[in-house]
């Protein structure tokens, strides 16, 4: 059993008979009143997210997890398949247990979370940022700017991602996976 004061991003925790992921946490506490803490939770069965208020002290039941590195080799439907790196075992996953699958390239290496109690995955972490080509864009209209203005642009994997005027098809762009969005052009 951990307490509130435990709860931190990425804690995998048994809530409603439900396995849940933290997604977002805020420690909170009023001028008046008890302390609490926010989170928003994502379910590692359905991928539905919700949120949820623990008052503070309270006791949560967490669940033990071992992290394992897999590389992506191909989707298939909604279905993602990985290859352990250190036994080469297969394991599919569904599009829910991912957070960002759009920016999922092939060959990229992540950590999956497995419940210790019975191996089953439980969630698909992927590296903070990951560099991908942008596949079509439309060219920059020069005078056309204002500050910070943004265009739509298609990278290798399929997803859109918001980019600055100056990007161009063929560039290389990194990508915070986390928001999905654009943080700078990678030179090469």
């Amino acid at each position: 059993m951990a307490s509130t004061s435990d709860i931190r991003k990425g804690l995998c925790i048994r809530y409603n008979n439900d396995i849940f992921k933290i997604i977002e946490f805020l420690h909170v506490k009023p001028g008046k009143g008890p302390a609490f803490v926010r989170t928003k939770l994502k379910s590692v069965t359905s991928g539905k997210v919700l949120d949820n208020t623990f008052s503070g002290g309270s006791k949560i039941e967490d669940v033990r997890v071992e992290t394992r590195s897999y590389q992506y080799l191909y989707p298939e439907g909604q279905t993602y398949h990985f290859m352990n790196t250190q036994d080469y075992n297969q394991i599919t996953l569904e599009e829910s247990a991912l957070d960002s699958p759009g920016l999922l390239k092939e060959g990229e290496i992540v950590t999956i979370l497995f419940n210790t109690e019975d191996s089953m995955p439980l969630s698909v972490d992927m590296p903070a940022s990951v560099v991908l080509e942008v596949t079509y864009t439309e060219p920059g209209v020069k005078g056309n700017t204002a500050t910070n203005a943004t265009k739509p642009a298609k990278v290798e994997t399929g997803a859109e991602v918001n980019v600055p005027l100056f990007i161009n098809e063929g560039d290389k762009i990194k990508v915070d996976t986390a928001s999905g969005s654009y943080m700078e052009r990678v030179k090469e």
